[in-house]
């Protein structure tokens, strides 16, 4: 079976930041998806990460920077939205400041999934996701292919999203991402290129305690 994965990132980062165990986000997600596509029985093709920089945090950025060029060498396709500037206000105290919304995400995510769908690219796909944003995406999918299917990984340590779980086609089609997955997965301290150059570097925050629960 030919499957491909779609990792809704900040999805994902969100789940793992609420853990408050920040290491979990140093994560190899070819390697993770394919404990979701397991050989022999499974071939797992691309796997796209669906995100966008938050220029305007310097710390967060350099580390979001370095995450994805250790993807890229992994062989994750990296699919960027962008964040729009919008103005806020409190109606109660008057107050008014800049915040940002991340655009695009969601709409990626549907483009490619319907793209690869209609090219014939994978007999399954892989969402990795609890938005419910996708379940139109879903559910098109299943209508136009129904000989394809639509697996819904949930991110560790979040419920899934009944809606779009049912647009996959019901809970036969969910699964849980576990601690244990995330923790075979992390990349390496210092990822390498295939000339054995330093590709990125593991961010000091991303340091794993001294015992993983292997």
């Amino acid at each position: 079976m030919r499957v491909s994965a779609f990792v809704d990132g900040f999805n994902l980062y969100h789940a793992l930041d609420d853990t408050g165990s920040h290491h979990l986000k140093w994560v190899d997600l070819r390697r993770l998806c394919q404990a979701f596509a397991p050989t022999p029985d499974h071939e797992l093709g691309p796997v796209y990460y669906f995100s966008a920089f938050a220029t305007w945090r310097p710390e967060a950025y350099r580390r979001h920077k370095a995450f994805v060029l250790a993807l890229a060498e992994v062989g994750v396709t990296t699919v960027m939205g962008k964040f729009k500037e919008k103005d806020r206000n409190c109606w109660n105290c008057k107050a008014r400041w800049k915040d940002h919304e991340e655009k695009e995400t969601d709409v990626n995510i549907a483009l490619y999934l319907l793209r690869d769908a209609y090219q014939d690219g994978f007999d399954r796909a892989l969402i990795v996701s609890g938005d419910s944003d996708l379940a139109p995406a879903v559910r098109m999918v299943r209508d136009l292919f129904p000989q394809k299917e639509v697996r819904i990984i949930a991110p560790y340590g979040r419920g899934y999203s009944m809606d779009l779980v049912n647009a996959a086609g019901g809970v036969t089609e969910a699964r849980r991402m576990k601690l244990i997955h995330l923790e075979r997965s992390l990349l390496a301290a210092e990822v390498r290129g295939a000339d054995g150059s330093i590709v990125a570097v593991r961010p000091a925050k991303y340091e794993p305690p001294t015992r993983l629960s292997r």
